[in-house]
């Protein structure tokens, strides 16, 4: 690597400025010189040599896109340049062996978590309070209201004290001091805990359960029904009105089917039986309460690293993404799944053009079919619609280095590491296979993170670029910076800056060793990250179908 470009695979035709480059300048790549022809801002690529109309572009040693017209060596690519393509895939034409990292240093290594009789652990203990349609959403918000801060739970209202600075300037005629006005302590998490041993109540309201197909109302019922056989989940309320799409017998059917022996707490009220609002509410506060006391008796205990369930997530992603934190990322899974834990790879959009490589890496015909089935019904479904995987990435991502969908792709599949495919999973399915799984979720970041959540994950690795404020409500999110520049401008999301491998001061293994230490800590309880500290318990179950 040179100090300021990278040419990330030997195959490929294109180099990525690691710093902002001039027109005029002259970079020296392996050997000889290449003088720049056009601005080219850090994150971005540029030709190594003149590229002709219709010439393949390669990247990660993959084909993510063609040139409408001649790019001259040294010239930037843009999305007026450079058009999306990728190759095609088939069913799974050989096997790609794997040489699985050293993990010696790790063997003796616990985290401390919540040991269920199921045999999962949980790396954190939380209850929920669910509705299962739409119409509940105000009595679970009710519920919400009343043991939040009365239980310790409660994040301290910063922006509720700063107004009343502001309503109390301007009431004593001090208007002009408001534009001065600094905001006065950070976030807490408020008032001492009555439940110690109790990470949270969470509350997830969503906008579903009625008025679609009856697909989607099946598919929330897998999702909620996986939530609370997450690990990290010591039982739960659940408030159904009683008519609506998403019966009370399918979840519990959906939550038979992923444990026969389910044994946590599990409250269920419909308010359509119960009587008045008032009764509904009393009830559930009252049972609630009980349930936390017996969920509050569960301690910490040292538990394998096996017993890591890891979510590989990125959202707000750059240029730099596909070379620092996802490549870090997936050198965490690789040790995760060598110590014969599970992770999970999902955005099936974002992994347009990468297909090939992860069918082969899939450890059977069967899985390897299955990816291709539904990656080609879920291009189909987006094409149907108007649309297509070539318009996934985003004005920021646009902006910042990623001009194709199979150039984002080819960068966001580095999360998954180079561990064999174990199984394949499609929305609302559960992991049990110990090693690497494939989701299929949207690209949508917290749709994303919600199915991990609900398919086991009890914990989440997020890469970004440009800086995204999502977490999980039961899933511990670790937002990773693929820059030091985010790491410095947003400190209060990301826990772990992996710059210094752009800078050339650690190696993509150092990282994503550094990670796995953090991911133990975290995993224990002994540090919270970013997400949890601000409370951003991001929950939206993905609708596939037309509202009816």
């Amino acid at each position: 690597m040179a100090h300021n470009t990278l040419k990330v695979h030997p195959q490929d035709n294109v180099i990525v400025a690691l710093t902002d480059l001039q027109a005029g300048d002259v970079v020296e790549f392996n050997g000889r010189q290449i003088g720049i022809v056009t601005n080219i801002p850090a994150k971005h690529k540029f030709a190594e040599q003149q590229l002709a109309p219709g010439q393949e572009i390669i990247m990660y040693g993959s084909l993510v896109g063609k040139a409408v017209e001649a790019i001259p060596a040294g010239g930037i690519l843009t999305t007026g340049n450079v058009k999306h393509q990728v190759s095609g895939f088939t069913g799974k034409t050989k096997t790609i062996g794997w040489q699985a990292p050293d993990v010696s240093k790790w063997v003796d290594k616990t985290f401390l978590g919540y040991h269920r009789e199921d045999g999962q652990v949980g790396t954190g203990n939380y209850w929920l309070v669910i509705p299962l349609v739409f119409c509940e959403n105000r009595n679970v918000d009710t519920i919400k209201q009343a043991f939040m801060e009365t239980l310790g739970f409660g994040h301290q209202d910063l922006y509720k004290s700063y107004v009343q600075q502001m309503v109390e300037l301007y009431q004593a005629g001090k208007t002009e001091q408001i534009a001065q006005l600094p905001l006065s302590s950070t976030p807490s998490n408020g008032q001492h805990r009555i439940f110690e041993n109790i990470d949270g109540i969470k509350f997830l309201t969503h906008e579903g359960g009625c008025g679609g197909i009856r697909q989607d109302s099946d598919m929330l019922c897998a999702l909620l029904a996986g939530y609370i056989h997450n690990p990290n989940v010591a039982g739960a309320t659940i408030l159904s009105l009683g008519c609506q799409n998403a019966q009370v017998p399918i979840l519990e059917e959906r939550i038979k089917a992923l444990n026969p022996n389910f044994s946590k707490p599990l409250i269920i009220l419909e308010q359509q039986k119960e009587g008045t609002e008032q009764e509904l509410l009393t009830l559930a506060i009252r049972r609630t309460f009980l349930g936390l006391v017996e969920a509050n008796k569960q301690k910490r205990a040292p538990a394998p690293l096996s017993k890591l369930v890891i979510g590989l997530e990125c959202g707000g992603s750059d240029g730099f993404s596909g070379i620092s934190a996802n490549p870090a990322v997936g050198h965490v899974s690789d040790l995760v799944v060598a110590l014969g834990g599970k992770s999970m790879l999902s955005e099936f959009p974002e992994l347009c053009g990468v297909e090939q490589e992860l069918i082969n890496r899939c450890v059977d015909d069967k899985s390897a079919d299955r990816f291709v089935e539904l990656m080609r019904a879920y291009e189909s479904a987006a094409i149907a619609s108007g649309s297509g995987f070539d318009m996934n990435p985003s004005p920021g991502n646009i902006k910042d280095g990623l001009i194709t969908d199979a150039i984002k792709s080819a960068g966001a599949a580095k999360k998954g590491g180079t561990s064999p495919v174990v199984d394949v999973l499609d929305y609302g399915e559960y992991a049990t296979k110990p090693g690497l799984n494939l989701l299929c979720t949207p690209g949508n970041d917290v749709e994303s993170t919600t199915a991990m959540a609900g398919s086991g994950a009890n914990i989440i690795l997020f890469t970004t670029g440009l800086g995204t404020p999502t977490g999980n409500p039961i899933a511990p999110v670790i937002k990773v910076s693929s820059n030091t520049k985010l790491a410095l401008r947003m400190p209060d999301i990301i826990d772990v800056d992996t710059g210094p491998v752009i800078a050339g001061e650690k190696t993509i293994e150092e990282m994503g060793e550094a990670m796995l230490d953090f991911i133990i800590e975290v995993a224990s309880g002994n540090i919270q990250s970013k997400a949890q500290l601000l409370g951003q318990d991001d929950f939206i179950p993905w609708k596939r179908g037309v509202s009816l």
